[in-house]
């Protein structure tokens, strides 16, 4: 029987492995994509916000060439780290459910890409899962169109196009700033007096440069309400209304976890921000031997939780399974 069962293979669950793995305790991971999904669904040309430094885990230096890591050098980065602690890592492989044995150890079911059902036993187990796979739905006519995505990808398909962003993040910015560059006609709605605070300082400038000369044009304190093949409307907050041509939506409102496999578990959440209890200490949650790391320790916040920080969980847990055996 394994030590610890991790389920998800991001680079806070790989963490966890090298962590339970160098303190000599058995541990597999599986996930239901290929590891660091999260990371491969970001934009193909996106640079991280922080240093590559920060980004580190199991003792492996990150290096690049530039101060901050693009995407494609943190998939091979990890990679990398998955290869040299030879990782036991089952992908394409789901969690469905997670039951509790008299004996206080796990069963796990799972469920392989091609539909085979099998099971996993382990003493302990960690749930790492991300959030990429359910964005926040707006929730209106249209949004089920072909031509709306929660996910940018990179700007080519929209050149020439009359593209919307909702949102007014750092990654609809980005998309803004990425669009204007293969000639996209785009325009911004965000529901705010103005785009968040956390934008890059280094984008900003730029970003507020091409709103004040019309490359890009913003509707704050607005929202789109309904999504039709070739327009969009938008209501400000002052209750006027204006339809405008439209090709393609790219509706960037975030993403949040899914907490289905946590709740059927057994694990008490806050009911208000549906965030799982467990002891900062130990990440260990209300049901002993399952523990969290990651983003899904968060509340609906995903934001709260990062790689930054989320990559120290796994060390927490391994240290107490440690004492506790």
């Amino acid at each position: 029987m394994l030590d610890v069962l991790i389920i998800g293979a991001g680079p806070c669950g790989l963490s966890a492995a090298i962590e339970c793995s160098k303190r000599g305790l058995s541990a597999e991971i599986i996930d239901k994509h290929n590891i660091v999904h999260s990371i491969y669904l970001y934009p193909t040309h996106m640079q991280f916000f922080s240093t590559a430094e920060m980004l580190e885990i199991g003792d492996i230096p990150f290096t690049i060439s530039n101060d901050k890591p693009y995407r494609d050098e943190a998939l091979a980065y990890y990679r990398k780290v998955a290869e040299h602690y030879k990782i036991n890592i089952s992908p394409y492989e789901e969690a469905t459910s997670i039951n509790k044995l008299p004996d206080g150890s796990f069963k796990v079911l799972t469920r392989k890409r091609s539909g085979v059902e099998s099971y996993r036993e382990a003493k302990n187990v960690v749930i790492s899962t991300g959030y990429f796979d359910h964005p926040n739905y707006i929730g209106i006519p249209g949004e089920d169109l072909d031509k709306v995505t929660h996910y940018f990808r990179e700007a080519h398909p929209y050149a020439g196009m009359k593209t919307a962003i909702i949102g007014g993040s750092n990654s609809a910015v980005d998309a803004a700033m990425e669009l204007i560059r293969v000639g996209a006609d785009v325009t911004m709605i965000y529901r705010r007096k103005e785009i968040s605070e956390n934008i890059k300082p280094w984008v900003r400038p730029i970003f507020e440069a091409m709103v004040n000369k019309g490359r890009i044009k913003l509707y704050l304190e607005s929202n789109v309400t309904e999504i039709r093949e070739n327009s969009i409307t938008i209501k400000s907050n002052n209750g006027s209304e204006q339809l405008i041509d439209n090709d393609f939506v790219l509706a960037l409102t975030g993403f949040r976890p899914d907490r289905k496999l946590l709740a059927s578990s057994g694990v008490e959440l806050d009911e208000e921000m549906e965030k799982p209890r467990f002891n900062p200490d130990t990440m260990e949650t209300t049901v002993p031997g399952l523990y969290v790391a990651g983003v899904i320790s968060s509340g609906r916040n995903a934001n709260e939780i990062f790689i930054e920080t989320g990559r120290f969980h796994g060390r927490l847990i391994a240290e107490h399974l440690v004492n506790k055996a």
